[in-house]
């Protein structure tokens, strides 16, 4: 497969280079797990993963070879799933600021007659992949890289290992830039910083010199029946942790920036057909409160000098967790299909379109306040599920009763997946933020690995 990049051949072989360049290119519907990766891409380095389809799984140990500085590397199969196996990246300038950028894969499957007739599925799979590939290298290239034009951040990041947290740190490390984890572990390198927010501990000292903080951490919302105790640790791992956060950032030499804190459009409560807009009243329930109090706690940073934005997230999709990922099991054997009366409006945003609004929200001067982090295209829950079951070829007309939901759930569900909010993204787009996936089934496409083409 080969794509033009509108960016010089360096630039595009130096993303290839960085940390993050291994994880920001694996698709979200792949299951593949880093085991290690030792080298970066030089002669001699090698990378072990662990890949799954279904219940089966299997160990690749590949070792780069071939490098030329600026314009090729080669990854050859030393053990895995197939006979032999070498891939090949091509990078070769098409004028002085664009390239073409080739990944060229020889395979010999093994079984004999069983590999051959199996050809055309991996075939099937590898095209998939690699046009997934193309478009994050080419969107980040031509895309993300102008916004910061060369300027390199040390950003701290709480949540780093969630669901939207691992699919930033590699997209800011691949820009240039180094993550600073805040770990409840012990730190294992130097780019960790500890925490404890339930015993409001924190090592203060480490984060002089951080530049901007995105903070994502909280316990998740859906994860059971919010029984007293859930919802005190809700409450508290929002307020008590940012409260924590911002007070160590305040006493620090030189504070940070620039301050993304996380927030949902749960704080709108459930406003039937209402248009919400981020100047729009909140609303009332559990989650309403919490994330008025999160967002209390998050403009506190203003205080010092930073810049503060608080993203209302909406439903995240993808394959890789949150909700689609609970979905896409009933889906996809045909017994999905509207959550109650599939009336209440879902309002959605794409994984890749979160991380590219903390970018842009992160790089952008004029973006403050409150954003609805949320794609233009608010959709009833009744029409996500006819999307989403056109999207993977299946029915999607079993309904999930509400009282069957209320009586599993009880709060939880009449706050969340009962419960809707039609909010619009003005801020974003005034902002100057251009979507990825403006529309829900080209979201869904490109993040089950199904589009068109």
């Amino acid at each position: 497969m080969t794509s033009r990049i509108a960016r010089p051949a360096n630039e595009v072989f130096a993303w290839h280079e960085r940390p993050g360049a291994f994880e920001r290119l694996q698709p979200p519907w792949e299951r593949v797990e880093l085991v290690r990766a030792t080298g970066g891409i030089r002669d001699g380095a090698q990378v072990e993963v662990r890949t799954k389809i279904g219940p089966f799984s299997s160990t690749w140990l590949v070792e780069h070879r071939g490098y030329r500085a600026g314009r090729e590397f080669r990854d050859v199969m030393l053990r895995g799933p197939f006979s032999a196996w070498e891939h090949v990246h091509l990078i070769e300038p098409d004028g002085e600021a664009a390239c073409r950028l080739t990944d060229r894969i020889t395979y010999r499957l093994p079984g004999g007659f069983a590999g051959e007739a199996a050809d055309g599925m991996v075939r099937r799979r590898l095209e998939r992949m690699f046009r997934h590939r193309h478009t994050i290298t080419r969107t980040d290239l031509e895309v993300v890289s102008p916004m910061t034009a060369g300027r390199r951040w040390r950003v701290l990041v709480s949540g780093a290992s969630g669901l939207v947290g691992g699919q930033l740190g590699p997209l800011l490390q691949t820009q240039g830039h180094t993550v600073v984890q805040l770990v409840r572990r012990r730190a294992k390198n130097g780019d960790d910083v500890e925490w404890n927010p339930a015993l409001g501990k924190i090592d203060a000292a480490a984060l002089e010199g951080i530049d901007a903080v995105v903070h994502l951490a909280g316990e998740n919302v859906g994860a059971g029946r919010w029984t007293a105790q859930r919802k005190a640790a809700i409450l508290s791992s929002r307020v008590e942790g940012t409260r924590l956060l911002v007070d160590a950032c305040r006493g620090l030499a030189k504070p940070p920036r620039v301050w993304i804190g996380a927030s949902a459009v749960g704080i709108y409560g459930d406003r039937g057909d209402e248009v919400l807009a981020e100047d729009s009243a909140t609303g009332s329930g559990f989650l309403a409160d919490v994330c008025w109090a999160w967002e209390r706690e998050t403009f506190k940073a203003a205080e010092f000098g930073a810049r503060v934005a608080a993203l209302r997230f909406g439903v995240v999709l993808t394959p890789a967790g949150g909700a689609l990922a609970r979905m896409l099991p009933l889906f996809r054997v045909g017994l999905g299909g509207p959550i109650g009366d599939g009336r209440q409006w879902m309002s959605w945003i794409s994984i890749e379109d979160v991380v590219g609004a903390i970018y842009h929200a992160l790089a952008r001067d004029n973006v403050t306040g409150v954003l609805n982090t949320v794609a233009p295209e608010a959709v009833r829950n009744g029409d996500f599920a006819r999307v989403l079951g056109r999207v993977l070829h299946r029915p999607a007309v079993l309904r999930a009763p509400t009282w069957a939901l209320t009586a599993i759930f009880g709060e939880m569900a009449r706050e969340t997946v009962l419960a809707g909010q039609r909010a619009q993204p003005d801020g974003l787009r005034g902002s100057g933020y251009a979507f990825r996936h403006p529309s829900l089934e080209t979201a869904l496409r490109a993040v089950l690995g199904r589009e068109n083409g």
